[in-house]
């Protein structure tokens, strides 16, 4: 099983959620800011989340993200 990768750009205030290694993908964009990446294939391999935070918790953010993982 794949790790999965989760990157927050700072400047662009997006976060990637990648089920695979970062690769080339086809985006198809599903609403509400969520970005969904596919490969060649149409297999899903990730999604983006656009403006993840609000401009004021962003201003404040340093080396931690608000992301919560669960496990049942």
């Amino acid at each position: 099983m794949e790790k999965i990768r989760i990157v927050y750009d700072h400047v662009g205030n997006t976060l990637d959620v990648w089920f695979t290694k970062p690769q080339k993908a086809i985006c198809e964009e599903m609403g509400s800011g969520v970005i969904l990446k596919k490969d060649k294939k149409g297999k899903v391999i990730g999604f983006e989340k656009l403006n993840f935070l609000p401009k004021k918790e962003k201003i404040f953010l340093k080396k931690e993200l608000p992301v919560e993982t669960l496990v049942a």
